[in-house]
């Protein structure tokens, strides 16, 4: 014969206050945890785009390279430069 026994009123709404509270707590938590989530995931994407964009150069640098074969130099930034005279290799003597 098992009876229940109900807690007296001002217990309950203790508790389910308690409960409340923990809820709230709990939500706001987990909205900042979403938070977090949604700005890694940005990140994450922004990082990637970075990645592609550097890789995309790098191709673009490697694909200017000459073939093994070839002797010339290649510049490969694009800057005008002037052909080395083996004449000018030595430094400049005062005489």
């Amino acid at each position: 014969m098992s009876e229940q026994t109900s807690l007296p009123q001002s217990l309950e709404t203790s508790n389910l206050d308690a409960l409340s509270a923990s809820i709230y707590r709990l939500t706001e938590k987990l909205s900042l945890i979403q938070d977090a989530v949604n700005h890694l995931a940005q990140e994450r994407a922004l990082q990637e785009n970075k990645i592609e964009d550097a890789q995309k150069r790098i191709q673009h640098i490697l694909s200017r390279l000459p073939d093994q074969s070839d002797g010339r130099q290649l510049n490969l930034l694009g800057e005008a430069t002037t052909p080395n005279n083996p004449e000018d290799d030595h430094e400049p003597t005062t005489h």
